[in-house]
């Protein structure tokens, strides 16, 4: 089936909060129906019909084509289908996601898998701040599926994750990994300083060393880890750089003994 196509008119005049455009919410919409969809976050209305072009199709698959950094909240609370941006997102894309596909062709902004639950997110450019993470007064960040980035993330990257996978080519900014309470975080460009800062649980892969390691892990020796090596084959499918990781010797650095300090650094020599 053809996919519901929303072609961008020009660069929108304000943030707009896309979280409506999802494939379960327009589901049976007719185009009349979605262009009337209200997007503005000011007292200014914009509606879909006024930032795109509106090709019918099958809902199941959303094609946006032309992306802007002033797009937030993209596949926020997504449960199903597939969303395809070509170009950058905002804010928060995938925020809530529990099921689907969302394929971002460019850039995301910060908080991108906030809160994630299940599903697949898949970002070809960088990442900002705190991909993974939790809004302010949150308990925990991303809970499940997976996290694809092809390109760098900034700072704190799957900070207080509690469940899922996190795999980033490139490189990540400092404190990755801070105050995980699960869950494992892959680096294949190494990271800034201080990863797993303040961890309790979980695993962390680095590519190459950090910068600075945090005093309060413990260099536990190199070793063959045949649990990595099934991690490795897991990871594989989605990212075979990163597994390639896994399989070279690996020296552990347990902690953060600071906090709980039954987490892990594994460190591809």
């Amino acid at each position: 089936m053809k996919p519901l196509i929303f072609t961008l008119r020009e660069e929108p005049p304000q943030r707009l909060d896309l979280a409506a455009l999802t494939p379960q919410r327009l589901a049976g919409k007719s185009v009349a129906e979605i262009e009337n969809i209200e997007l503005q976050t000011t007292r200014i209305r914009i509606t879909v019909g006024d930032v795109f072009r509106v090709n019918k199709g099958d809902a199941a698959t959303l094609h946006f084509a032309g992306g802007s950094a002033r797009f937030d909240r993209v596949g926020s609370g997504m449960t199903e289908g597939t969303i395809i941006v070509d170009g950058d997102v905002g804010v928060e894309a995938g925020r809530l996601m529990s099921g689907g596909r969302l394929s971002v062709r460019g850039d995301a902004g910060a908080y991108a898998a906030s809160g994630m639950q299940g599903g697949v997110l898949e970002i070809s450019g960088n990442a900002a701040e705190r991909l993974g993470g939790p809004l302010s007064g949150e308990m925990a960040g991303m809970r499940g599926g997976l996290v694809r980035v092809r390109g760098d993330v900034g700072e704190r990257a799957g900070d207080r994750l509690r469940r899922g996978t996190i795999l980033i080519e490139g490189r990540a900014g400092p404190y990755a990994g801070s105050r995980m309470i699960a869950g494992t975080l892959a680096i294949g460009g190494g990271a800034g300083d201080l990863p797993g800062y303040l961890m309790g649980r979980g695993t962390i892969i680095l590519g190459r060393a950090a910068t600075m390691m945090s005093p309060s892990f413990v260099d536990c020796g190199e070793h063959e880890l045949v649990a990595a090596r099934l991690l490795g084959a897991y990871i594989g499918r989605a990212s075979a750089t990163l597994a390639a990781l896994l399989r070279r010797p690996l020296r552990r650095y347990a902690g953060d003994m600071a906090a709980l300090g039954k987490g892990e650094i594994l460190l591809a020599r």
